[in-house]
């Protein structure tokens, strides 16, 4: 492939990425002139790509809808990020990590051969972090329907399943019905996905576990999408200590009550945490690791006083590694 047509190929790219491009970013992009960028743009023009400029010396750039793409357009670095993100995407939901592999294959057969190659050399095994508790797998269907509400902003109807994944029987005691929701916001935070939604019954916001999800048919009734809570989804999300969490399976699980708000408790957790506000400046954290003494390290890392500290052999490993730091 010639220079100048690796660099139309490159143009292209680019204008897909951005609304609108200046003349001097694209330039500076592709490591041109300004003059050869507009030849370049001509070039594009007379195979048919409809760009549109403002006009001016200080031109601005546009691909124009409706405009027939080849069937693969990347440069390097776009390939090599594709081809990681599908070898290292989590695997919460179900039958994915099949179609990762197969669609890793599908574009390394596609590529030309020089981006084959560097794709190719950023084949990588993953190990999972034992640190990092991903929910169950969703399946695709349910991932899919709340998707669908949050991009149509249409009214969702949904069921919270029991910690176990199974449905509530309405002749439970702790029978919860169906909600209807404004779905405003799908959170992939450490394995887990997480819906924002505004809940109708209750006149006010909560957040999901999608793996603990049961949804109801599409209702296709539109809403008018709300001010988020807080400066941004990404910190509600981390500084909301209720957010359906179930503790992680270790083989020792242990609570003490931190004498810190529940937001900031929330924040810093580890994943597979549970956080219960008990007031304004108190929680409980429930949270778990290898070792009694891993949760009381975890603990010291808040750095405040703890009560209520359980079970018994949690207390006796505070007690142990406060002597053992004592002594050095």
């Amino acid at each position: 492939m010639t220079k100048t047509a690796e660099r139309s190929l490159q143009l292209l790219s680019l204008l897909q990425t951005a609304h609108r491009w200046s003349g001097p970013a694209l330039a500076e992009r592709l490591g041109v002139s300004l003059r050869t960028l507009r030849r370049d743009i001509d070039s594009l023009r007379e195979l048919g790509y409809p760009v549109s400029a403002s006009g001016g010396r200080d031109s601005t750039y546009a691909l124009g809808p409706g405009t027939n793409l080849p069937p693969l357009v990347l440069d390097g670095e776009q390939a090599v990020a594709i081809s990681l993100a599908l070898q290292t995407s989590p695997t919460t939901v179900l039958g994915l990590r099949d179609a990762s592999n197969r669609a890793l294959n599908t574009l390394s057969k596609v590529m030309p051969a020089e981006l084959r190659a560097q794709v190719d050399a950023t084949r990588v095994t993953t190990i999972r972090n034992y640190w990092e508790f991903s929910a169950p797998p969703i399946p695709i269907d349910v991932l899919h329907s709340v998707g669908d509400a949050v991009r149509r902003s249409h009214l969702l109807r949904l069921e919270v399943l029991r910690p176990d994944g199974n449905r509530y029987d309405p002749r439970d005691s702790d029978f919860i019905p169906p909600v209807r929701v404004e779905p405003h916001n799908l959170v992939l935070w450490a394995g887990r996905w997480y819906l924002v939604a505004y809940n109708l019954v209750e006149q006010g916001w909560a957040i999901y576990r999608v793996d603990r999800l049961h949804t109801h048919d599409p209702t296709g009734v539109p809403f008018t999408r709300r001010q988020l809570p807080g400066s941004d989804v990404a910190t509600y999300v981390m500084t909301n200590h209720d957010r359906g969490d179930t503790p992680a399976t270790w083989q020792c699980l242990g609570r003490a009550t931190v004498n810190l708000p529940a937001d900031v408790v929330a924040r810093w957790a580890p994943g597979g945490s549970v956080i219960d506000r008990l007031g304004p400046t108190h929680s409980r954290l429930t949270l778990g690791a290898w070792s009694w003494a891993g949760i009381a390290g975890i603990l010291a890392t808040f750095d405040t006083e703890l009560t209520e500290v359980a079970p018994r052999e949690l207390r006796d490993a505070c007690h142990s590694l406060a002597r053992r730091f004592g002594s050095t």
